[in-house]
């Protein structure tokens, strides 16, 4: 099953074994964001020998991409969903045709992103709350990775059309190749050009992986195979597009705002030193996040493609299975963040200052991991379904009214200081958990139109 899974071989994942259902797509969708997490820790060890301002670049420039990242995703959320229900209905050309539209809708965000990355890098790190000596070294670095957004994008938008596919393995070597490229080029680009040559080598990779993919999508000998006929403008796909992408794009700018807010009280509350702790923290809780994730997205196309085959009861037990399996991976990782958090930290720093709020950070933030496991699922399952708009819903009132206002009472008023900041972020994850699956409980889900 190991090998069937990572060959990317044609499945029905709309009938037999639930479980090796499950397991087929789940491998290759973890793997591919494990990859993505090694790369993510790579990457800051390296920069970590940069010094703290260059930390904290990577840090706040990160948390602005998230932007993007939430963009992209929200797009890559719906065409997971669409893809995924005219899979399971056996719609081969509406599948393709929901795919190409989608990624006209992504060319036009790409120009809008890249034009105000390169326009506005310095002021972007000036209002998350970088000091005057961060932005004058920063700047190029914000300045590169902005503007070079465009593989962002369309690494996410295409891998989603592929998982809503079937075809997650794929996705998964597109990822790989891109992480690989920018792990042999980080070292030897910082070396050259400093932390420009990070930024630098993380495009250049990232620009690969899109190209593998590409040949895939408009050569491959799979289900989705894109044609320039399928690159007419089609509104009433491309309304439909939106229709799912908005609340789900809203829904992950909505999160990563929040995240955005917290690593700006931080930097503001406890200064570079504690913003350069924290962006290591959070590297490090990426790392583990990430495969998590990718056992999520298996969750979203199983959903789609058995609503679209009108199997409404697998398409549940996909979603509680896959949650149950993600509870236990996220519960061995948590009891190593709060007994191993030391050890974590000091692979990247041996300043005790920064490695001090690091290690409180993972702590903090580690306590809730059971429920964000629980969370992603059933959040995704719920976009799978093309019902975007509940946890969009959800994550309003988890992040905007309980998490934002919560840090910021905790940090100031409460004088907890910078580890307020974080002791609001495990409170609304697990909210967030909980609201998710009673949502999906209820089971409004089963009846959206996409």
């Amino acid at each position: 099953m190991i090998a069937q899974s990572l060959r990317g071989d044609e499945h029905d994942y709309t009938q037999g074994s639930l479980p090796k259902a499950v397991f087929l797509l789940a491998i290759p969708m973890i793997l591919e964001l494990s990859l993505e997490s090694v790369f993510a820790v790579v990457d800051m060890f390296f920069v970590g020998k940069l010094g703290e301002n260059a930390i904290a670049t990577v840090g706040l420039t990160e948390s602005v991409i998230t932007i993007i990242y939430s963009i992209a995703i929200g797009l890559s959320t719906a065409a997971t969903a669409i893809v995924a229900r005219r899979t399971g209905e056996k719609d081969t050309e509406g599948a393709n045709l929901a795919g190409a539209q989608t990624l006209l809708v992504a060319f036009v965000l790409i120009l809008i992103s890249s034009a105000a990355g390169f326009i506005w890098a310095g002021d972007i790190l000036g209002l998350m709350g970088a000091s005057d000596a961060v932005i004058e070294s920063g700047a190029i670095f914000t300045r590169i990775m902005l503007s070079g957004s465009a593989p962002i994008f369309l690494l996410f938008l295409i891998n989603g059309i592929f998982r809503g596919a079937g075809n997650a393995a794929i996705a998964m070597k597109s990822l790989w190749l891109a992480s690989i490229i920018n792990i042999v080029l980080c070292p030897l680009f910082i070396n050259i050009w400093g932390l420009k040559g990070a930024a630098i080598a993380t495009v250049i990779g990232r620009s690969c992986g899109v190209l593998y993919q590409c040949y895939f999508l408009f050569y491959g000998k799979g289900s989705i195979h894109l044609k320039i006929s399928h690159f007419r403008t089609h509104w009433e796909s491309i309304r439909s597009i939106v229709n799912v992408a908005w609340p789900a794009t809203l829904q992950f700018i909505i999160a990563s705002g929040s995240w955005i807010f917290i690593a700006r009280l931080v930097a503001t509350s406890g200064g570079t030193t504690a913003s350069a702790g924290y962006q290591i923290a959070i590297r490090s809780i990426v790392f583990f996040i990430l495969p998590a994730w990718g056992l999520s997205n298996a969750a979203a196309t199983l959903v789609g493609q058995n609503l679209g085959a009108g199997n409404i009861d697998r398409a549940y037990k996909s979603a509680m299975l896959t949650a149950k399996y993600n509870a236990v991976f996220m519960g061995f990782v948590m009891l190593l963040f709060l007994f191993f958090s030391p050890q974590i930290m000091g692979i990247f720093t041996q300043d005790e200052a920064i490695r001090s709020f690091g290690i409180t950070t993972l702590q903090i933030i580690g306590s809730a991991y059971v429920f964000y496991g629980i969370g992603m699922v059933m959040s995704q399952a719920l976009n799978g379904a093309g019902d975007t708009r509940t946890p969009t819903l959800i994550n309003i009132i988890c992040f905007w009214c309980v998490q934002v206002p919560m840090a910021w009472v905790l940090t100031h008023p409460a004088g907890l200081g910078k580890t307020g900041a974080v002791i609001a972020i495990p409170i609304a994850e697990t909210l967030l958990a909980l609201l998710a699956w009673y949502f999906f409980y209820r089971g409004k889900w089963k009846t959206v139109k996409v």
